[in-house]
Parts: C-alpha cells; sequence; structure tokens
C-alpha cells in the first residue's frame, strides 16, 4: 500500500503548494468532479474511490465507457505514473487494486441488479417514461389501486395488468380515484413497450437488490467498490439517470440516521450528472435537492461528475463542499460561463486567479479546494492528482469474469424469480370469476383470457367491495414516491 504524506485521516488527492486532502470526516458533505473530456476526470474519480476504500469505505460507482473496470486489476511500473508519484511525495509507491464487485442491469458485466416496479414508484417511473402530467396521474391511480389492494407490482407485466384494469374500469374507479382517461391508459401502455423492448424487463423483478450488498467491507477492512457496468446503459440515458436516483433515494429511506460519522458510510459517485437534471421538472429537481442535502446525515456521500459545472444546479451545487476542477475551454459564451462560474465556488489564492488558471490546466491537474476539520472550504490550490494504485484503463473479459466468480455475492443475484404479485393474482380471480358465470355467458364471452376485454368486468365488484375495507393494509411511499420498506 503507498503511504500518503502526513495528514488527518483522509485521502491524499495531490499536491500543489501543499499537500491535498480529502478529510474523511467532512467526506459526507458531497462533492463535484469537473471538467472537460480528456482532463482526468475519470483518474480522479478512481483515486479517490481507492482511497476510501482503503480507509474501510464502500463505495458505488458507474462505469460509463468502460475503462473503470481496471480498478479491479493492480497497476504496473510506468515512468510517467513514477514521476509523477515522486514529484508529489508520495512514498513507497505500490500498485494494488480495491476489492470489487461487478454490477450490471443487464446481467452481461456483472451481477444483475434489480429493482421491483412498486419499489420505483410512480414518481420516478413517470420521470423514466417522460409522461405528462395527465399520464402521471392515471399512473398514480394505478398505483393507488395496487397499494389499496396489498398487490405488489414487481415487474411490468404486473404494471400492465393493473394499467389494463384501470382502463378497463375507468367508469367504475373514477368516484373513488378521481378521472382516469383511457387514451392516457393507451399512451402509458405504448409507452412500456418501448420501455421493454430497450431492455428495462431486465431491471424490474426479483431478486431485488438488497442495498446492505452495497455497503459490505473485504475481510482484511478494505470497503468494497461497487461497479455498475454502464456503456450500454447509458444508451439509455434516462434510464441510467433514473436507475441511480431511485438507488439514492432508496439509500436516503432506508438507512438510520448518524448525523456526521468520522467517515462516511458510503460515497455514491454520480457520473454524467446532467443527465439526472437535463430537462427535469421543477418538482423532480426539488425532490433531488432535499435527497442530496438531507443524505449526509444518513452518512452517505454523493459526488457527481461532470464536464461543466453549471450542468448541476445551483441549489445541489452550493451543497457540493469538496471540488476537483479539471480543465475547462473557454472559447464559447457558454464555455465561458462555465470557467466563471467555477473560479466564483472556490476560496480565492493569492498566488493566482482561478478564472486564468482553468482553461490552461494540463492533463491530471486540477484546482482543488476541501473542506477542513472546521466544514470551512480550504483556499483552492492547483493541484498534480496522485496516480492511482490500480490499473489506468479496462479489465479484460477474463479478469472481468474471474472477479466476478470470486465474487461474494456470485450466485445471490444470478437466477431470476417470480413469486405471486399483481399479474398472478389478477389472473386467478378472473379464472374464478369465469367459472361462476352461467354457461350461456361463458359461451358468448368465450375465455376468460387475460389482459383482453371482460377481465375488468368480471372483477369490478370484486374489486370495490374491497376498497371499504383497505384500512391499514396501504403501502407507505416516500419522498420520491418509492415503496417504504418495513
Amino acid at each position: 500500500m503507498s503511504s500518503d504524506p502526513a495528514s488527518p485521516p483522509g485521502i491524499f488527492i495531490g499536491k500543489g503548494d501543499a499537500p491535498q486532502h480529502l478529510l474523511l470526516k467532512r467526506a459526507n458533505r458531497h462533492g463535484l468532479i469537473a471538467g472537460a473530456t480528456g482532463t482526468g476526470k475519470t483518474v480522479s474519480l478512481q483515486v479517490l474511490a481507492e482511497g476510501f476504500s482503503r480507509q474501510g469505505v464502500p463505495v458505488f460507482l458507474a462505469d460509463i465507457k468502460g475503462d473503470l473496470s481496471g480498478i479491479s486489476q493492480p497497476g504496473a511500473a510506468n515512468p510517467k505514473l513514477l514521476e509523477r508519484a515522486a514529484a508529489i511525495g508520495l512514498q513507497d509507491y505500490e500498485f494494488e487494486a480495491p476489492p470489487t464487485v461487478f454490477w450490471d442491469l443487464f446481467g452481461k458485466q456483472g451481477h444483475p441488479i434489480r429493482t421491483t416496479v412498486s419499489e420505483m414508484g410512480p414518481l420516478l417511473l413517470s420521470r423514466l417514461l417522460d409522461l405528462n402530467d395527465t399520464q402521471e396521474g392515471v399512473l398514480n391511480i394505478a398505483f393507488k389501486l395496487a397499494d389499496d389492494e396489498g398487490m405488489l407490482l414487481l415487474d411490468l407485466k404486473d404494471l400492465r395488468a393493473i394499467l389494463n384494469f384501470v382502463g378497463e374500469n375507468a367508469g367504475e374507479l373514477t368516484s373513488e380515484y378521481g378521472n382516469i382517461s383511457k387514451a392516457s391508459v393507451g399512451a402509458i401502455q405504448r409507452d412500456l413497450l418501448v420501455l421493454e423492448q430497450q431492455g428495462a424487463e431486465h431491471v424490474f423483478g426479483e431478486p431485488a437488490l438488497v442495498l446492505n450488498d452495497l455497503i459490505k467491507t473485504a475481510p482484511d477492512g478494505r470497503g468494497i467498490v461497487n461497479l455498475l457496468a454502464a456503456d450500454e446503459l447509458m444508451q439509455r440515458p434516462r434510464l441510467y439517470a433514473t436507475f441511480l436516483l431511485w438507488l439514492l433515494s432508496e439509500l436516503f429511506e432506508e438507512l438510520p440516521e448518524v448525523g456526521d460519522p468520522d467517515k462516511p458510510r458510503l460515497v455514491f459517485f454520480f457520473d454524467e450528472a446532467h443527465l439526472l437534471f437535463d430537462d427535469a421538472p421543477e418538482a423532480m429537481l426539488d425532490k433531488v435537492e432535499q435527497v442530496v442535502r438531507l443524505i449526509r446525515s444518513k452518512g452517505v456521500g454523493v459526488y457527481f461528475i461532470t464536464q461543466n459545472p453549471i450542468d448541476v444546479p445551483d441549489t445541489v451545487l452550493g451543497q457540493l463542499g469538496n471540488r476537483i476542477q479539471h480543465a475547462l475551454r473557454a472559447f464559447t459564451p457558454r464555455e465561458q460561463k462555465a470557467v466563471r462560474a467555477a473560479a466564483e465556488t472556490f476560496r480565492p489564492n493569492p498566488a493566482f486567479d482561478a478564472i486564468d488558471v482553468i482553461p490552461v490546466l494540463g492533463v491530471g491537474e486540477a484546482l482543488v479546494s476541501t473542506l477542513d476539520a472546521k466544514g470551512v472550504p480550504g483556499v483552492v490550490d492547483r493541484t498534480l492528482i496522485r496516480p492511482p494504485a490500480s490499473r489506468i484503463g479496462p479489465a479484460t473479459p477474463a479478469e472481468r469474469q474471474a472477479a466476478i466468480a470470486q465474487s461474494p455475492l456470485a450466485g445471490r443475484y444470478d437466477k431470476p424469480a417470480d413469486r405471486e404479485s399483481a399479474y398472478e393474482i389478477l389472473k386467478a380471480r378472473a379464472e374464478q370469476a369465469a367459472k361462476r358465470e352461467p354457461e350461456e355467458q361463458k359461451s358468448r364471452r368465450g375465455s376468460a383470457s387475460f389482459g383482453r376485454q371482460g377481465f375488468g368486468e368480471a372483477l369490478t365488484k370484486s374489486v370495490l367491495r374491497s376498497l371499504g375495507s383497505r384500512l391499514g393494509r396501504e403501502i407507505a411511499r416516500t419522498i420520491l414516491g418509492t415503496l417504504r420498506k418495513g
């Protein structure tokens, strides 16, 4: 293990006029890594992830381009790396890899990572489907009916089933739940079909992710680096952003309050952060800001990675106390605005003007400002970022598969399960209703096949009768509409 220059407990980032460290006790005050493509953001992310792992802090991060997978492998001697280590006073620089667990929503490059439709909730699902206000209202009614009836929505076929029922029985349900537009139901169903064709059926289902599996340490005490393969996922940017936001909201809802611990319980890196905020409605931005503001008391640090700091709303940007700013170009008016915005967020250094330095920073060089022991931003310093101890570049497919096979979670999530949920419950009720019908009606209507006209008619009375006794069976939902467990 490479030793860092003397400091309080923390992560050695690099050296400028003085060594720059991220104090563990202030690491849950969130952070930002920004800079243009090719300026060194990925290496800075890798350095922080390694540092947290060495200090026993688990990490979750997304591998957008596939090149972060090399964090699972020890680095190799390279003249440039050794030269950088010597330049910043990094003693006994050694190559090592943190313990790494690979995840993949599609189950190809890591353990499958799933959630259920119920856990995702109507608000995030509306964002994922890009629904308008009317369609979002209908989706909320579908969730409310499922909650009232105690029916879990585990996968997309469950959601289609409850939407189909809502559409067929719009007239009967309107007095209890509000106006239901059949056209909106049809539009949601079409959007679900598109989502399924994009591979989202792999995202929803069971076994669903147990959050404690992301908050683990290795037997030697190092924190596990949870690496989400996101190169394929990034082809569906709204799915990427919504899934990570769901994961962040689940951490916020499930973890107990710990205040300001000596070190974070988990550090969550949100790469390509602009995807979270692009075209997001104001209500969604307000909830994101609230989650980011409150989650630090759960011991979770959130670090956003983006090209321009102006990609992050001011209400969120103001909460990011630890900053690593790589070079930004300043040719267009928007780029110049981004440089000014980045420079103005730093505590000034009398030795230089940040607005002049940001455009001329070299690769692997950054302006760094972190919170001190009192929570005050440090004076910005022009810093050479330390070299990582793990490999810069991707792991080979064979290395990845070996890591997956040796994972402590091997076999836990690999086989999908399909227990009784809304689809099976509604289908069973339809079959029972069909058996009770007179033979002449059965012959006219045919078999009560699931999802066709006549299914809802057979069930309406049964469902509406049960609405009056739903007290105490409603499922509580969270600030972002996700399922409140327990």
